[in-house]
């Protein structure tokens, strides 16, 4: 069974942390992603899609510390689901993106500087190859973004 999702998007307001009872921290991010397309009359049409995005731990306090408002962003994780209940008692739900993964395409507009790629803690650890080893320091990784193309031909189904 596979449960990943991978986006990329801009932050549609500034993070948002809390701190669980035992102290965890956990920030809570909207993202928007976006397409375009030609419809059957020839028209542009413009489609914003909205996700909610979880985020644990020493990665929850980077984001609210080096992202904000427009800040672009590529997410990885796996959807859940988590059930609730409203003021009246109604039994409500909620699907968002529990990330394992999160990296900063662009920088804070402020004086602070966002981890390197190098040994910052964005999925725990340093950069990381397909191949699962770990990229020596000051060793180009590449883009942090493939193409689509490229992306599509690594993807394991």
């Amino acid at each position: 069974m596979l449960n990943k999702v991978m986006l990329i998007g801009r932050l549609g307001k500034d993070p948002e942390i809390r701190y669980a009872a035992n102290g965890t921290a956990i920030t809570n991010l909207r993202i928007a992603t976006d397409e375009s397309y030609v419809d059957r009359e020839g028209n542009r049409v413009e489609r914003t899609e909205w996700h909610s995005i979880v985020v644990f731990q020493r990665q929850a306090e980077n984001c609210k510390t080096y992202l904000s408002k427009g800040s672009l962003i590529f997410v990885e994780g796996s959807l859940q689901t988590r059930k609730w209940q409203d003021q009246q008692g109604q039994d409500r739900y909620s699907t968002e993106v529990k990330a394992n993964l999160v990296k900063f395409l662009d920088r804070k507009n402020s004086g602070q500087q966002a981890p390197s790629e190098e040994g910052a803690v964005y999925g725990g650890g340093p950069q990381v190859r397909q191949s699962g080893r770990a990229a020596p320091a000051g060793e180009d990784t590449g883009s942090p973004f493939p193409s689509e193309a490229s992306l599509m031909d690594k993807m394991p189904f």
